[in-house]
């Protein structure tokens, strides 16, 4: 298990053997985080998508990106141990050290063990219901849980699947998904139970900051049953670790095709007024990540071609699509899968290009309208 965590002297020191990559590392949750991040989500259980995730992480790691994003449950599991193992290989040989690599991971959601097992749902009370980790009530939708309990095994259990003492940032993963079953005070108790278990695992070293990783929740309308109040749940952290609660960053979609985190004004700001997820986020000192960044590959081609227009000199759609989004102001990162050498190359050369100014995004929102 690789000793203790991501730190603002690894990794400034990491950002500092890139000085082809302006404007490319932001100080967020106190470390320098590039702009662009590895995402594992996509990809079959298997061998070779686990051999192709591998390649793609040790091109990345040497070529100027050291966010690794990935989930308990992503393809049952193997996400998280690919990136295990190969942080532990590339520890070994001496071309990285463990403090100078973000990893992300994120519970809520069931995992089977490395593939589907014939019988789901007896290996599922073999494993969880017997041993007392998840209780008949807890689970939502026959597949989210965020108990404690839960939490907790889901900890340990990324843990030892990425070979880390500590996880950089944990997410609560789509914690809107209880809201379809159950009441805004009973989600607000939940979500306080969690962050206590959260705040007590920082306290332990186990994690380093919380947060949630969403897909609607901060995108939709206040009235929406699935809305989550990013100023609620900072509120909750506060009532549960002061001043210094550990809830740090956010995870949200936000690419060309779902830009609500900056168009919505659908977030309560701590003066009272209405403003976007991206303004709420600043205002209380959160960091935000952005998922589907090229819309799960739906976003590499065939775009407007006023996006040509809008960031000229790059190779390809999925540049543009790419530079959109890390030049938005308030994105911290930009997540995009990549299981291949090939795809961490095209985004690195997004990487070497500054990021687009502001009056040139806002010129393309007023011609897209």
């Amino acid at each position: 298990m690789l000793k203790g965590r991501a730190t603002a002297q690894g990794t400034a020191a990491y950002a500092g053997r890139f000085a082809t990559l302006p404007g490319n590392y932001r100080e967020t949750i106190g470390v320098a985080i590039s702009s662009i991040g590895l995402g594992t989500y996509l990809g079959e259980p298997d061998a070779a998508t686990d051999a192709a995730y591998a390649g793609a992480i040790r091109a990345a790691l040497a070529g100027g990106i050291n966010l690794l994003d990935t989930a308990v449950n992503y393809r049952f599991q193997r996400s998280e141990r690919v990136i295990g193992a190969t942080l532990a290989e590339l520890a070994a040989s001496g071309a990285i050290r463990r403090e100078e690599i973000v990893v992300a991971t994120k519970g809520g959601y069931i995992t089977f063990d490395g593939a589907f097992p014939p019988d789901p749902r007896a290996w599922f009370e073999e494993h969880f219901i017997r041993p007392g980790i998840v209780g008949a009530d807890d689970l939502v939708e026959g597949s989210h849980c965020l108990t404690p309990r839960w939490l907790e095994a889901m900890i340990a259990m990324s843990r030892a699947n990425l070979g880390l003492e500590t996880i950089d940032i944990y997410y609560l993963h789509n914690p809107e998904a209880q809201l379809a079953a159950v009441g805004r005070d009973e989600f607000n108790r939940r979500i306080r139970a969690a962050f206590e278990l959260l705040e007590a695992k920082v306290a332990d070293r186990q994690i380093g900051v919380y947060g949630a990783a969403t897909w609607n929740g901060f995108r939709v309308a206040p009235n929406d049953r699935g809305y989550l109040s990013l100023l609620e749940l900072t509120r909750l952290a506060e009532e549960v670790g002061g001043q210094n609660h550990r809830f740090r960053m956010i995870q949200l979609p936000y690419n060309l095709a779902m830009a609500d985190a900056f168009t919505a004004r659908n977030q309560r700001l701590p003066d009272g007024a209405m403003g976007n997820t991206l303004a709420a986020a600043d205002a209380l000192g959160i960091a935000v990540c952005a998922s589907a960044s090229l819309l799960q590959g739906q976003l590499t081609r065939g775009l407007p071609p006023l996006l040509n227009d809008a960031f000229d000199g790059f190779d390809s759609d999925a540049q543009r699509a790419l530079q959109f989004v890390r030049s938005t102001p308030g994105v911290s990162v930009a997540l995009a899968g990549m299981s291949s050498p090939a795809h961490v190359a095209d985004n690195l050369g997004v990487a070497r290009r500054p990021l687009a100014p502001f009056d040139r995004l806002m010129r393309l929102f007023k011609r897209a309208g």
